[in-house]
């Protein structure tokens, strides 16, 4: 017994290749949209924050510690700040999560 095979033509892509390109370009758009773009306008409000700093400030570090700014050099990227009366340290103005002006209330964190 003979049996041909039987050929199906091949149908051509509508979109041309654009098939598999399209999902891809999306996914990389709102992965742009949602993760990159906010995180973005985040640091740069944060280096805003703290090339902001003045001295009376008072200032959150990454550590935790709350204290006040005494000392902002021009020419450096540390600030002094005073943890209690005898105590004032040096940190690095990348180091300082919040920056609260001289009368601004505390945040609520609720």
């Amino acid at each position: 017994m003979l049996i041909i095979p039987a050929y199906v033509p091949a149908q051509a892509d509508p979109l041309g290749g654009l098939g598999v390109l399209l999902p891809m370009l999306l996914m990389v758009g709102i992965f742009y949209l949602l993760l990159i773009r906010p995180q973005q306008q985040r640091a740069k409000e944060h280096q805003e924050l703290i090339s902001k700093v003045r001295r009376g400030d008072t200032v959150v570090t990454s550590g935790g510690f709350v204290g006040r700014v005494t000392k902002v050099p021009d020419s450096s990227d540390e600030v002094e700040v005073e943890l209690s009366d005898q105590m004032k340290v040096r940190v690095l103005k990348s180091t300082l999560m919040d920056v609260r002006s001289k009368g601004e209330p505390v945040k609520d964190q609720s």
